[in-house]
């Protein structure tokens, strides 16, 4: 009988994969903080509604929400070469537009991806704290900065987490398409193997495995984490916020 399906390769090939985790980690975290900061900035400026800002804001969050994640790779990869060319041709600058690590094309694509939806969670999650903790805080003198930084983002972090997570998830499983901007992952490590070997179905069976187990981990940080700041939320929240009196 032909050795059809190759059950020991799936295990020893494993290994060779796992040694591209950091790259695939690196990605997935660099790119979900840099899409939380701006989904930030983001939410703030549409909840404020800043003429001009909140349009412009707006329209970015659509074309990113209406494209492909893979075509926002490609624009990244081919459109940052062409305004370095515009900015060596205005500015008189010398940006070298071949040594521009294929990683920074990654990067901008999944960061501005990650903002344009996280924006709309972080702002759903904005717009849950509760007002009256807010006149509160006006009430006592803080600025607009020390209301964000001590009230509504504590806060509002707590809201978004679930969903924050699970844009988490699927952001590691996005990386898989770095590989189109030659940025080797664990997926374009992959492709690698099973060209060599022509084991396409172990090799994504192996993928598979890998991202799966990495999800499941995944999921209990966050399950864990959410636990934590829920009861540390209600064992700092006073008294007349639960609804008790004094």
């Amino acid at each position: 009988m032909p050795n059809i399906l190759d059950f020991g390769l799936i295990f020893t090939q494993i290994p060779t994969l796992l040694a591209y985790l950091p790259v695939t980690l690196f990605i997935t975290f660099f790119s979900m903080l840099l899409g939380v900061m701006f989904g930030l900035v983001i939410a703030i400026v549409k909840m404020n509604k800043i003429p001009v800002l909140s349009q412009l804001a707006s329209v970015f969050v659509s074309f990113i929400r209406g494209t492909p994640l893979l075509v926002q790779l490609y624009l990244s990869f081919y459109g940052i070469p062409i305004v370095l060319r515009y900015i060596n041709y205005f500015y008189h600058t010398d940006f070298n537009i071949n040594s521009v690590p294929p990683m920074l094309f990654v990067l901008v694509a999944f960061s501005f991806n990650e903002a344009a939806y996280n924006s709309e969670t972080i702002r759903a999650a904005l717009q849950s704290v509760n007002k009256g903790q807010i006149e509160a805080a006006q009430s006592l003198g803080m600025s607009y900065s020390q209301l964000l930084r001590r009230i509504v983002i504590p806060e509002a972090f707590i809201v978004a987490l679930p969903n924050l997570g699970n844009a988490f998830i699927g952001l590691l499983k996005g990386t898989s398409l770095a590989f189109v901007c030659s940025v080797t992952e664990m997926t374009g490590r992959g492709k690698t193997l099973a060209g060599h070997s022509y084991r396409y179905f172990e090799v994504y069976i192996s993928l598979a495995l890998i991202y799966w187990a990495l999800t499941i981990i995944i999921e209990l940080i966050i399950k864990y984490m959410e636990n934590r700041l829920t009861i540390s939320d209600s064992v700092n929240t006073p008294s007349y916020r639960r609804g008790k009196l004094l």
